[in-house]
């Protein structure tokens, strides 16, 4: 979807660059050395504008909210740079607008939860990583003007203006932090309400402060925390917010701590929960003061026991697109295991079920960026690197320069070998379900994976018991072709070519567990070389379940001991190519160290096989997964 450009073009330069004004065209433009405006070349502006005579400032924005219950509203600091000229001359300028929790004030050492779940006490001081990327540096002492980051280097001098914003709760800001819900999702708006002359805003001596310089189109981004806000706000349709670059961002978060029923941790922080993050985002004296009640009620209603679905957690649930209007470039990380693909692929299928512009890059990273300089060739022959397409985006959605951003493959996948490729969409739309069934020989050895009639031996059944807390994920996928008492393995035979996935693999599992009333259950998918090589696995993907939430995450149910149950649940999303040579493998255990809680060991699981299988989303589908 296109958009009629609001800005008219005002002179060619000798170069063949573009010179926009923020004004409407005239008759007859005024001269461009009179008239301040952008420069495009190629489709991306360019930086003309001086960063070092840029203008600073601090204004406190109030929010329609009172987190605290102090009977005020609180009020939210942001920092802001724009060009000279938006004071000198009059010029308006489009925002980019980072918000966030991380600024200043955190609390470095904050108690854990114990993950111990025959252990009360708490296990220890963890400290969370506050950022990923350079807007999250902690604001402090700068040679002016220089904002922490690199948006205002790299976007003041194109013709934006930056706006770095304190999440409600948090830093300079007012009020205590949330973790996600509507009372923050509100006073992040506030800002873009007040970029549009919505909202009020002060200087630091109680003055009125409008934002007179703003065209009212803004543009939000940001990782990780910094990701998700944008997309709280646009489920708002609030006006003025023409877009958003969520990177790593989360889309719901019970996804993020939970996962079918389960209580899991996001990887490399077991033992955080919503309260954690937000009394490590209040910083202490705050957590423990005065927002000490709200702290308490978000650990009481996050609800560690049961794991089920709550208000708590819809409250805190983005995945309804109806409402948004801004449009939405997609970057995540195929690897990442602390906001999980799932938050950007059940993002991108509710923008599509809303027809809202969409473009989507996932990359081989984790929890990160793509890296600036990672390029993508398009098919036309024309190479970008992520900063330039990210910055073309933001000209086209806030300044509506025709590059034509909008006519390319709107997605763009880096591949095992770090090559980026593009695609008309993702999943694949060759993508089809392939069912591959289990089946056994034996209750314990490594079993068959075949796509096609079920295998004879399918009806033996098996069994594995749950190791508790002494192996690691990592012991119990290797060693596929050897019988491990604590795991089930199924394996493909070696490949005969090159097998693609893209989308979400399914897991169906007839299970029993047959001496305690409940059990975590994990699956994994993972790459294995040829039998007998020494090429080590690679875990592609994984997926949780609570076999009491088997009909519903917001609702457990009691377990018959020794009653078999048919279980299904997806694993994250992915897009991977299984070399030719190689074994696709399925590996089914209980505790997983890495995300679920540890209980003691000694629970027993059987599975029966005939009735079990991994539905693959294989491009090609089932011609294309040859043996």
């Amino acid at each position: 979807m296109r958009r009629t450009p609001h800005l008219a073009l005002v002179g060619v330069g000798v170069t063949g660059a573009l010179v926009l004004s923020a004004s409407p065209v005239a008759a007859k433009p005024a001269p461009a050395s009179t008239t301040p405006g952008i420069v495009v070349s190629d489709g991306m502006t360019q930086p003309v504008f001086s960063l070092a005579d840029a203008i600073e400032e601090r204004v406190y924005v109030e929010t329609p909210v009172d987190t605290d219950g102090d009977g005020r509203r609180d009020r939210v600091a942001i920092d802001i740079s724009r060009p000279r000229e938006t004071a000198t001359e009059g010029f308006k300028v489009p925002v980019i607008f980072e918000h966030s929790p991380y600024r200043k004030g955190t609390w470095g050492s904050v108690p854990y939860h114990s993950v111990l779940v025959d252990d009360l006490p708490q296990n220890g001081l963890t400290r969370r990583a506050a950022s990923l990327s350079a807007e999250d540096e902690t604001q402090g002492a700068v040679t002016k003007p220089n904002l922490p980051g690199q948006l205002d280097d790299y976007y003041v001098p194109r013709g934006y203006a930056v706006v770095l914003g304190q999440s409600v709760g948090t830093g300079d800001s007012d009020g205590c932090p949330t973790s996600g819900d509507q009372a923050e999702t509100l006073g992040t708006k506030a800002v873009i309400d007040w970029l549009n002359g919505r909202a009020k805003g002060y200087d630091a001596n109680g003055a009125p402060v409008k934002a007179d310089w703003s065209t009212g189109a803004v543009g939000m981004t940001g990782a990780s925390y910094n990701g998700t806000l944008p997309n709280q706000v646009a489920t708002t349709g609030v006006k003025g917010l023409k877009t958003i670059v969520p990177v790593a961002a989360i889309s719901s978060w019970y996804d993020y701590y939970r996962a079918n029923g389960l209580v899991v941790a996001p990887g490399g922080y077991q033992g955080e929960d919503a309260d954690i993050l937000a009394k490590y985002t209040a910083g202490r004296a705050r957590a423990e003061g005065h927002c000490a009640d709200e702290m308490a009620e978000l650990t009481e209603k996050q609800d560690r026991i049961t794991g089920d679905y709550s208000k708590f957690w819809a409250d805190r649930d983005y995945l309804d697109a109806k409402k948004v209007k801004a449009s939405v470039f997609v970057v995540h990380g195929l690897n990442d295991w602390n906001v999980r693909t799932e938050q950007f692929a059940g993002w991108w299928d509710e923008l599509a079920k809303h027809k809202v512009p969409r473009k989507l890059w996932l990359h081989q990273g984790g929890h990160s960026a793509p890296g600036n300089t990672a390029a993508v060739t398009l098919p036309d022959g024309k190479t970008w690197t992520y900063k330039q397409t990210e910055n073309r985006w933001f000209d086209f959605w806030l300044w509506n320069v025709p590059n034509g951003i909008m006519d390319e493959p709107n997605t763009v996948v880096q591949r095992e070998n770090r090559v980026n490729t593009t695609y008309a969409n993702w999943p694949d739309p060759a993508t089809r379900e392939v069912k591959l069934a289990f089946g056994a020989t034996d209750a314990t050895s490594p079993g068959s994976l075949i796509a096609g009639k079920r295998p004879k031996d399918a009806t033996v059944e098996q069994s594995f018991v749950d190791n508790g807390r002494t192996l690691s994920p990592n012991a119990l996928v290797a060693a596929p072709d050897v019988a491990n008492p604590n795991r089930l393995a199924y394996l493909t035979p070696e490949l005969t070519q090159d097998v693609r996935i893209s989308g979400r693999a399914e897991m169906r599992l007839r299970m029993a567990i047959e001496n305690k009333p409940d059990a975590n259950l994990t699956a994994y998918l993972v790459n294995y070389g040829p039998a007998g090589s020494t090429v080590a696995p690679t875990v592609v993907t994984r997926g949780w379940l609570d076999p009491q939430n088997r009909k519903d995450a917001a609702r457990s149910e009691p377990l018959k001991q020794g009653k078999l149950y048919d279980l299904k649940w997806t694993l994250e999303p992915k897009d991977y190519v299984f070399p030719a040579g190689h074994r696709i493998g399925v590996v089914v255990f209980s505790t997983d160290q890495a995300h679920t809680l540890l209980p003691l060991g000694g629970t027993e699981l059987r599975v029966a096989p005939k009735h079990s299988e991994l539905r693959l989303p294989v491009v090609g589908g089932k011609k294309a997964l040859a043996f």
